[in-house]
Parts: C-alpha cells; structure tokens; sequence
C-alpha cells in the first residue's frame, strides 16, 4: 500500500500538471485572435465584396456583377494567363539553378562551412523595392531598358528576387539526404544519371514543392518587380488587383483577389497530395 505522504505528492503533481496544461491552452488565444483578426475577417470582406454590388442608396445586394465583368474583359483574362505563364516559367527556371546551387551547398565535401549559405540568402535580407530598383538600374547599364525589353527585365528581376527562396528549402532538404541510398546505388552499378532519378531526385520531392509554393503564387501576386523593371508595360495579375482597388473599384478586385485565393488553395491540394502519394510510394517501397 501507498503511504500517506505518497498519495499526496502524488494529488499535488497530478494537480500541478492539470494547471500546466491548462494554461498551455490560453498560449494559442492570441494566434486565435491574430488569425480571426488577420487572415479570417479579411478574407470575409473580400468574399462579400466579391460577390455583392452597391445600389444608389449605398445598400450591399448579392450580385454575380464582378464575375461576369472579369470574364468578359479580354483583357484581364489575358492578364490572369500572362501571370499563370510567368508564374510557371520563373518557378521552372528558379527550380533549374537553384537545384544544383543547393546540392552543391548541401555537399559537405564542396561546402564545409554555412558562409556560402548566407552569402545566398543574404539578398533576402535588403528591402524588396531597394533590390528591385537597384536592379533596375543594372540592367539599365547593360542596355536591357524595361521599357524596350519588358518580359526579359522582368524575368531577370523575378528570377533574382526568388532564387533564394528556392534554395533555401531546397537546401534544407538535400542537407538530410540519405547518403547510404546514394553510395547503395553507386555500389549497385548505378551510373550518375541513374544515382540522381533514383536515389536523389526522390529524397528532395519536399524541398522542390516548398520551393514551388514559394515561388509560383508570389510571383502572380507581385506588381513592384514588373511594374519597376518593365516600366509600367507588362501588367500582372497584382498590378490588376492593386489598380482596382486604387481606383477604388473594390467588388472588381475583391473578385480578382478571390480568384487568387482559389488558385492558391488549389496549389496547395495539389502540391499536399502530390506529396502524400510520394510518401506512401516510399511507404510501399519499404
């Protein structure tokens, strides 16, 4: 039998244990209030304003008005597939030179210290505009003018403001490789082309979907880098929802904002599922 004393040592860390937990609970009050604040109570209004229109009276009323208007407009149609193109060619490109750049960062063997690292992502630590505009003015000197080369200036300008959030996840993915699967491979007779599809490629699938999601979505929203370095004549799918709402056309970009919102969800699931079939692929493997 339990003494007494035990008993109640017991009680009182039972007791004590309750309280932390229960006080843990109240840590997530304000993310709860942050994100109804931020995130939930925006997303509301621009749902609303999507899809209501305002009387002579100033009375909100459900309308469909917004949709048919962006679908209608040749224009801003082809603003939105203009976005989705660039979009998908920087994340392909960014995909194609960061890949290597973070295998390479990964390999001990070449990278034996983290200054190579930060020397990467140093550029994410200067102002956005600031880059861009210094960036504009580089490839002034070079004679690339936005106002002649506008797509060039522009996907020089995306390529160089994303390129490190392409490699730093895909750094932080290759730094866990698997090494004896590569060294297997090797031993099995594998040639370096057969060592990267199947032992290398696999292992980062992670690290190329964050990249993707980092890169693809911000590219379609940024309006700073295409309206700076082509001077005002490639218009993306950001300066489109920004000059709505600078005009103060709000049911217009709300609408617009919403069809960012649902691409952005979209990209999500299908990237997430993506990933869980790569996982259970593995799984099975095993």
């Amino acid at each position: 039998m339990k003494s007494p004393k035990s008993r109640k040592s017991q009680h009182f860390f039972g007791n004590l244990k309750r309280i932390v937990s229960f006080k843990r609970k109240y840590l997530s009050i304000p993310y709860f209030i942050f994100l109804l604040l931020f995130v939930l109570v925006p997303i509301l209004i621009i749902l609303v304003y999507a899809f209501t229109g305002t009387d002579d009276a100033g009375n909100l009323y459900f309308s469909f008005d917004s949709f048919v208007n962006f679908f209608s407009s040749p224009t801003k149609v082809n603003v939105l597939v203009v976005s989705l193109f660039i979009g998908v060619l920087n994340t392909i490109i960014c995909l194609l030179i960061g890949y290597p750049i973070a295998y390479l960062l990964a390999d001990k063997k070449v990278n034996k210290n983290y200054v190579m690292v930060i020397l990467f992502i140093m550029p994410m630590w200067i102002n956005f505009v600031l880059r861009t505009g210094a960036t504009r003015d580089l490839l002034n000197m070079w004679g690339l003018k936005g106002g002649e080369y506008p797509y060039l200036s522009t996907m020089i300008g995306m390529v160089y403001n994303y390129l490190p959030f392409t490699i730093l996840p895909l750094y932080t993915t290759m730094i866990k490789l698997d090494k004896a699967q590569i060294e297997a491979s090797r031993d099995l007779g594998c040639n370096p082309v057969q060592t990267f599809t199947k032992a290398i490629l696999p292992q980062s699938v992670p690290g190329i979907i964050s990249a993707a999601e980092m890169v693809f979505m911000p590219t379609m929203s940024s309006y700073v880098i295409s309206d700076t370095l082509s001077e005002g004549k490639l218009t993306l799918f950001g300066n489109s929802i920004a000059n709505s709402f600078y005009n103060s056309l709000w049911n217009d970009g709300s609408f617009m904002a919403f069809i960012m919102l649902v691409l952005i969800f979209v990209t999500m699931a299908l990237t997430s599922r993506f990933g869980k079939e790569k996982e259970e692929r593995k799984v099975g493997l095993w």
